[in-house]
């Protein structure tokens, strides 16, 4: 029934919450429910042939989880790993994986008013795993589909099925 009731909240656009991260310049949001914890980057131990986007894994608390740097992943260019690089690490299906942003600034809620549908790219970002633009006053974040993303036959981390 809660179920239910949450699907009807995020159709209706009374408000849906966006974990804010910045990727260079750009600003995303990734539904919040998604998220787990964000934690400082810490080395990964490195998987031969693994895709360049797939940083690695790392030990969190017992789990192995698998580490994305989004700015690989989206054609953005290596990362330079500051103080302020993070690791959000998310829940996707039975999954835990994490990705690595360049910052993560604040939670943002947004209605279905403010986010508007995801114009072509081409090849730089598939729109497939893109849920829209949100604008907020002069901000504009782009909306990323990560459990689309996530569950993605290209990333091949996590089984649809589960």
């Amino acid at each position: 029934m809660e179920a239910a009731a949450a699907d009807h909240h995020k159709i209706e656009g009374e408000g849906h919450e966006f974990l804010v991260f910045r990727l260079g310049e750009e600003e995303y949001g990734i539904d919040i429910l998604s998220v787990q914890e964000i934690r400082g980057y810490e080395g990964v131990t490195r998987i031969a042939n693994a895709p360049s986007f797939i940083k690695g894994v790392t030990n969190l608390r017992g789990v192995i989880v698998p580490i994305v740097d989004l700015r690989l992943k989206f054609n953005i260019g290596n990362a330079d790993f500051t103080a302020q690089t993070v690791v959000i690490v998310l829940n996707i299906g039975k999954r835990v994986v994490g990705v690595v942003v360049d910052g993560v600034s604040d939670v943002l809620s947004l209605t279905t008013d403010q986010i508007k549908p995801a114009p072509e790219f081409g090849a730089t970002l598939s729109t497939q795993y893109l849920r829209g633009l949100g604008s907020l006053e002069d901000r504009m974040l782009i909306l990323v589909d990560i459990e689309g993303l996530m569950t993605s036959e290209e990333m091949a981390l996590i089984d649809e099925a589960t």
